[in-house]
């Protein structure tokens, strides 16, 4: 079975992870969180959003946000925006990259964004077509790919649908995720099937969710079907607000350790990535989420003790 021989890791912590932080971030912490994932390799970080801060206080400095940030040649800072209103912000700030994002069920788009699927393709085109006329590059984001609070298992026809819509607006790369994390890896298979008949699998990505320790073999099948893009968080931040309790983003420290295992080249450093997860953890005051980074952890430690 022929796997991909680079995978594009996209850290989705900074935007995706602090935003569900229910205390205050300051936009320095997020700062030196980015610029340390940038340092460690990634080549594209989400480093904000720009939507209400009524709705997300968490993102309130975008603008700051983008402002401090180092950027790193070469890196992408795509950033999610939900209306013109949003891209009009993430312009000011200099974003060369914007997020639109939509969902795979009626139920779920409107509890999330307020509007049925096919309102939320109406409010996404003028912001699709007024980013890439100023050169932007548009991504999209499906939510609830194998999976529904709501309404439960999702159609992959459903997914197509809406992958097909968001491909037409020109987004250049559309991100399957599994918002609650319930895929298993057949239904993770069969999902990308009926997705990559309307649009190249090398243009879609992966963003799941591990509540039911499914990520990593989800990922895994989602390589064996071409797929060379994901979406995790440094130290797992972020959490599944349907699932109270429950993991939420995998972990890309677990995604680099076994994509490193597997021979696939990501460009993105270990030692430096633990690094950031340990800044942002420390922040926090808790222990990074990420398995991997617990055992490499410690696995250091006890090497330097034993040098000592």
């Amino acid at each position: 079975m022929q796997l991909p021989q680079r995978v594009k890791i996209v850290d989705v912590g900074p935007r995706d992870g602090l935003q569900n932080e229910p205390g205050s971030v300051p936009t320095e912490i997020k700062i030196g969180l980015i610029d340390r994932l940038s340092a460690a390799g990634l080549p594209a970080v989400e480093a904000t959003s720009f939507v209400s801060p009524k709705w997300v206080p968490q993102m309130a400095d975008a603008p700051q946000v983008m402002a401090g940030i180092r950027r790193k040649p070469g890196v992408s800072y795509p950033v999610l925006v939900p209306n013109l209103k949003g891209l009009e912000g993430a312009m000011a700030a200099g974003a060369e990259e914007i997020a639109v994002f939509g969902a795979a069920t009626e139920t779920f788009s409107r509890r999330n964004t307020n509007c049925s699927i096919q309102e939320s393709f109406e409010r996404f085109e003028p912001v699709c077509r007024t980013a890439l006329d100023n050169g932007l590059k548009v991504r999209g984001y499906i939510s609830v790919v194998l999976g529904c609070p709501f309404e439960g298992e999702v159609q992959p026809e459903a997914v197509a649908a809406v992958a097909q819509r968001l491909d037409q607006m020109g987004c250049y790369e559309i991100s399957l995720g599994d918002t609650i994390g319930a895929g298993t890896p057949g239904k993770t298979r069969r999902m990308i099937e009926a997705v990559a008949r309307r649009i190249a699998v090398e243009r879609l990505g992966g963003h799941y969710h591990d509540t039911y320790g499914q990520a990593l073999a989800n990922i895994l099948a989602s390589l064996e079907m071409g797929m060379a893009a994901f979406d995790s968080s440094v130290s797992g931040l972020g959490g599944c607000p349907y699932a109270p309790g429950a993991t939420g983003n995998v972990a890309t420290e677990d995604v680099l350790y076994m994509l490193d295992g597997l021979g696939i080249e990501t460009g993105v450093d270990m030692g430096k990535l633990l690094e950031a997860g340990e800044y942002i953890c420390g922040f926090l005051n808790r222990p990074t989420a990420s398995r991997a980074g617990r055992a490499l952890l410690a696995k250091r430690k006890r090497e330097a003790k034993a040098v000592a």
